[in-house]
């Protein structure tokens, strides 16, 4: 029988699948139709140090094989989570993981103190977020905006850290080695690709902020290549996400490099995709002789 356990940052996951931020709720939403265990862990909906109403007017919008969302991060807030949804996604039977982002490092440092007091088992830091204070453009674009932020989040906790990286980054190699300098423990990658969508009728853009977030299987073969650039250059773990579907694309992935998976707009073409996916992998592995998934990481890198 194949082992699907992978060890990510310290931590030993019963399976290389996680559930990606923003598709799967705090996982409680999922408890009575996903069999969890089968899970490596969810992360949960994005956070922010204050509760956020997210973002007006048309908020998803879908596409040829794609879903473009403006959701603008619409959450509870850091302590709301601690103190309500946090106790029942400890109970769910896989690891947990808290998506941190943040309008200045200062909210991002704050959040980070609050949460390193919990049980969560991860913290993932989202640095795809606008710095308001350099005119909105994000942590995630310019190598050095990650260094900093990275670095004083990282002085804040003990968790262990996997920092999500945006593909709308000026060099993704660059930036993964930036946060991995200032002491990342995981990098998480890609996160949504910039796009838009126009309402021929109204004949204006779909979405009030113009530009949103591409996911879904159209990324895939971007997402895979970016991966495997940034585990060639990094030494700390790489949790591959980007359009994963089936099974077949989440091997492409750990043989790309990467230790664990996110799936994420699968989930809601399919609410069991996340279980499917590791019997999938399960199921390839038995059929191939291959025991652990350490057999085949890395396995395509030439």
């Amino acid at each position: 029988m194949a082992d699907l356990r992978v060890n990510l940052c310290g931590k030993t996951l019963q399976s290389p699948v996680i559930a990606a931020s923003g598709t799967f709720g705090f996982g409680v939403e999922y408890e009575n139709i996903v069999d969890l265990k089968k899970l490596g862990a969810v992360s949960g909906k994005g956070l922010t140090l204050e509760g956020k109403y997210g973002n007006e007017g048309e908020r998803l919008w879908e596409t040829p094989s794609g879903l473009i969302n403006s959701i603008g991060l619409q959450n509870p807030g850091v302590q709301h989570f601690i103190d309500n949804e946090l106790p029942q996604m400890l109970q769910l039977g896989c690891a947990s993981m808290a998506n941190l982002g943040g309008s200045t490092i200062e909210t991002y440092e704050e959040g980070a103190r609050l949460l390193d007091k919990t049980d969560i088992d991860f913290i993932e830091l989202n640095i795809s977020c606008p710095n308001v204070k350099a005119g909105g453009i994000a942590y995630g674009v310019k190598a050095e905006s990650a260094r900093e932020v990275v670095s004083r989040v990282r002085k804040c906790t003990s968790k262990p850290m996997i920092v999500k990286l945006s593909p709308n980054a000026e060099n993704i190699v660059e930036m993964a080695l930036a946060c991995e300098e200032a002491g990342a423990d995981g990098l998480s990658l890609v996160n949504t690709f910039q796009a838009m969508a126009i309402d021929l009728e109204k004949r204006r853009p779909v979405f009030h902020n113009v530009f949103a977030g591409l996911s879904g299987p159209a990324i895939r073969p971007i997402a895979l290549r970016m991966v495997y650039q940034v585990c060639g250059a990094v030494k700390v773990p790489v949790v591959g996400l980007g359009g994963i579907a089936t099974a077949r694309d989440a091997l492409e992935f750990i043989m790309a490099g990467a230790t664990a998976v996110q799936v994420g707009t699968a989930n809601f073409m399919d609410p069991k995709a996340c279980e499917k996916i590791a019997d999938g992998i399960a199921g390839w592995m038995d059929a191939h002789g291959v025991k652990t998934l350490n057999e085949i990481r890395g396995a395509a890198r030439v």
